[in-house]
């Protein structure tokens, strides 16, 4: 497509364009392809668009003038996102239910459904229309998908889970498994039944491989617009609000809630029954071990060292304890 028809298929019809070449993708903006659409979002990068290969880049109101092929628009990442989603293949099974796939009678099916190869669909399962299911997808008992929700290859979603619409989740993904509920009599451990859902709102997305856990008595809530990265674990009644996203690794324990728009970073661990309040921004590695009571960024352990400082430092804090009783004991003296 030309430019200017991509432009006025994200409603830009009137962004001006000196030139109107045809797009046949999108690119990076350092090197760029030969007709492909980039973007730009700030003067740190104008040295790389003035030199990229990119048939078009976008770029913000600050930079007007100073890109030779750029096109002027309030948020380049943002329009240019909405671009792209014409160029991403469509992974989905086609219209349809598979021959091999295995769906309960008393399951409700919407139109429009995409069920692939080995699909799984239990008892009293509600698939609403225009649902995607991947193959070797397991829906379970009582499980509800909103509409055009897309469900990848061999995830599983059961303990009578709710999927919200125009969800994303993604291949591997568990969905409602047991929660990690057990007691130990002084001899052994004894399993106790997780009886609570897992509820995902709308417009969120679940990464590949990632677990969330099914709630104790209630249920584990993730609210809309919430992202979840690959390979998590949302313990058993975590409760996640509206537009907070999880990067990859991130492990929070059971009866835990988490605010609106928060951003906790890769391999962040986040301790069970504590509360996190809104806006809060934890770095990569942080560890919380108490509640969360004020918005912010926080961080916690030790910066990366070389390792002979690394261990020069672990000696001092060990010799500490001693040091300071000495201390004490001569201030007391």
């Amino acid at each position: 497509m030309k430019l200017s028809e991509l432009l006025a298929a994200t409603g830009l019809s009137d962004t001006a364009v000196s030139a109107d070449p045809v797009i046949t993708g999108v690119c990076e903006l350092s090197p760029g392809t030969a007709g492909g659409l980039a973007w730009c979002g700030s003067e740190k990068y104008r040295e790389a668009a003035t030199r990229t290969h990119a048939a078009a880049v976008l770029i913000p109101p600050g930079l007007q003038g100073q890109v030779a092929n750029g096109v002027v628009v309030d948020n380049p990442q943002a329009v240019f996102s909405r671009i792209a989603a014409h160029f991403a293949p469509d992974d989905r099974p086609p219209v349809g239910i598979h021959p091999s796939a295995v769906i309960d009678p008393s399951a409700q099916l919407g139109a429009d459904l995409r069920i692939g190869p080995h699909v799984s669909v239990g008892a009293g399962a509600v698939l609403e229309p225009g649902v995607s299911l991947g193959a070797g997808a397991v829906v379970g008992n009582e499980v509800r998908i909103g509409e055009h929700a897309r469900i990848g290859a061999r995830v599983v979603i059961e303990g009578r889970s709710q999927i919200g619409k125009r969800a994303l989740i993604l291949p591997g993904a568990v969905i409602g498994s047991r929660g990690f509920g057990n007691y130990h009599d002084g001899e052994m451990w004894h399993e106790i039944p997780q009886l609570g859902r897992v509820l995902v709102g709308n417009d969120v997305e679940i990464g590949a491989n990632t677990t969330i856990d099914c709630g104790a008595l209630g249920d584990t809530v993730i609210g809309d617009n919430v992202r979840i990265d690959n390979q998590c674990q949302v313990a058993h009644n975590v409760v996640i609000g509206p537009q907070t996203a999880l990067a990859a690794q991130v492990g929070i324990a059971g009866s835990t809630q988490i605010g609106a728009g928060c951003m906790l970073g890769g391999q962040a661990g986040v301790n069970g029954h504590i509360r996190i309040t809104d806006r809060v921004i934890l770095n990569g590695g942080a560890v919380v071990y108490q509640s969360i009571e004020k918005p912010g960024q926080y961080g916690s352990g030790v910066p990366l060292l070389p390792v002979g400082a690394f261990r020069r430092l672990v000696v001092l804090l060990r010799s500490l304890e001693p040091r300071l009783k000495k201390l004490e004991k001569a201030v007391r003296e």
